[in-house]
């Protein structure tokens, strides 16, 4: 019987996914969970497999991505795998896309998100041998102590602090923000800006450098601690377009959009917690 419900539920996932292909005119993909390493070569062989498919002989891919987030070193091999493939990209966020999510977003030609939707700041993982932790904690930490040091401030236990500090390890998380800071700028003038073209205010051409000023400008304020206190912090669509002055797709009045997002992807989600699976992909030819 639960055999038969699970087809159920496949079919009729497979069928909304489709519907989702036809509104976009593109291949659409599904993405659940943790950005790990070592999902690294199964997200090559699932693209590949997709683009074997003969049926269509699509360029436009749009992602379904919900996840807390992950490496941004796996980011930047999933972006290199789905640029091979395709020449635009679209992310659409029904629920969150966190941290490494957040990056894996600031590759897309567009970004799709309703009034529900959250991306967050894109403080890198970094794995310490143990868990996944965020580097920006312990850089600001870090440099905490050093200014109070160098005010004399430092209290006995703080003291004892310092000599405890692994400078391999604290020098890994520097270089993990700065990574993630480096992909922001260069995924943001190369798709998301590619058609920016003249200032709305204005009317003047876009340079090229003024399009590089904005993307390190998004990409600082999203590594800035001191602004969302919080690495789980989520940062709605208007924050978004507001402050950092990013586009969104916002398809919270879309009827017709949102409804195909929120079938598709509540049902999905609901059979993925049901199923206890920590990541899950789905594609039209993978299930």
């Amino acid at each position: 019987m639960r055999q038969i419900f699970d087809e159920t539920v496949k079919d009729t996932l497979n069928n909304r996914l489709r519907a989702l292909e036809t509104y976009f005119k593109a291949d659409v993909i599904f993405h659940y969970g943790e950005i790990h390493p070592a999902l690294e070569k199964a997200f090559r062989d699932f693209i590949e497999q997709l683009k074997k498919d003969k049926e269509f002989d699509r360029n436009r891919l749009v992602i379904l991505l919900n996840t807390p987030g992950g490496s941004a070193e796996t980011v930047e091999k999933m972006v290199s795998i789905i640029r091979f493939h395709y020449e635009e990209v679209y992310f659409v966020v029904p629920d969150y896309a966190m941290s490494a999510g957040t990056i894996l977003c600031m590759s897309g030609d567009k970004i799709y998100m309703d009034y529900s939707s959250s991306l967050g700041p894109i403080d890198p993982q970094v794995y310490n041998g143990k868990n996944w932790v965020p580097a920006l904690g312990y850089l600001d930490k870090v440099e905490g102590l050093i200014a109070k040091s160098n005010d004399n401030k430092l209290t006995e236990a703080e003291f004892m602090l310092l000599p405890k500090i692994d400078l391999a390890e604290l020098r890994s998380y520097e270089m993990a923000r700065n990574l993630t800071i480096n992909l922001l700028k260069e995924w943001l003038v190369k798709y998301k800006f590619k058609d920016w073209y003249f200032h709305k205010s204005s009317n003047l051409p876009v340079t090229i450098d003024e399009k590089t000023e904005r993307a390190k400008d998004i990409a600082s304020k999203l590594s800035n601690n001191s602004i969302w206190h919080s690495h789980g912090r989520s940062i709605g669509i208007d924050t978004l377009t507001n402050f950092l002055k990013l586009k969104i797709e916002d398809y919270s009045n879309n009827d017709e959009l949102r409804e195909l997002i929120r079938n598709y992807n509540d049902l999905i989600c609901e059979y993925i917690i049901r199923s206890g699976a920590k990541a899950f992909v789905h594609s039209r030819v993978y299930f």
